[in-house]
């Protein structure tokens, strides 16, 4: 029972630890530099909807997939076989840990979007990336609020 007691509890608290903060990738959520600032407004039309999606960057730079799923894959190898094939087992269940956590970290941290082309009222394109917790389509006139690397689209 003890030997089970560490994986189960490792996992656990890479499962916490290794999820990336996506909320800021909303349309709806303000970092703190951005609030009580000025920001400009601008009117389109959004042309185009693409779904796509956002990779998150990891707090700990993916370390927590692959370490832990060495340190799991590792646990678990190690309780199969004995001698020279226990060590075999015990290095190839690190391994393929460490690739099995890296892909899951990548996949926890990926963030559905929409990629919008959107005519603004002067006439210029613009295309913006938000996290999809709204509803946007072609013809839809919107609101761009911000400029450069922090614009967000909002109904108008």
């Amino acid at each position: 029972m003890k030997r089970l007691l560490l994986p189960v509890a490792a996992l656990s608290i890479l499962t916490l630890a290794g999820c990336a903060n996506t909320s800021g990738y909303s349309g709806d959520v303000y970092r703190g530099n951005q609030a009580q600032t000025g920001q400009s407004v601008t009117y389109g039309t959004i042309v185009a909807v693409r779904p796509v999606q956002i990779q998150a960057e990891s707090r700990a730079g993916g370390l927590l997939g692959s370490g832990g799923g060495a340190v799991i894959g590792g646990l678990l190898g190690n309780q199969v076989g004995g001698g020279t094939g226990r060590q075999l087992a015990t290095v190839a269940g690190a391994l393929g840990g460490a690739v099995a956590g890296t892909a899951a970290e990548d996949a926890t941290n990926r963030v559905n979007a929409l990629e919008m082309e959107i005519r603004r009222d002067d006439g210029t394109d613009v295309v913006v990336v938000q996290r999809a917790d709204r509803q946007f389509q072609a013809g839809q006139r919107v609101r761009l609020i911000g400029s450069g690397a922090s614009m967000s689209v909002a109904p108008y």
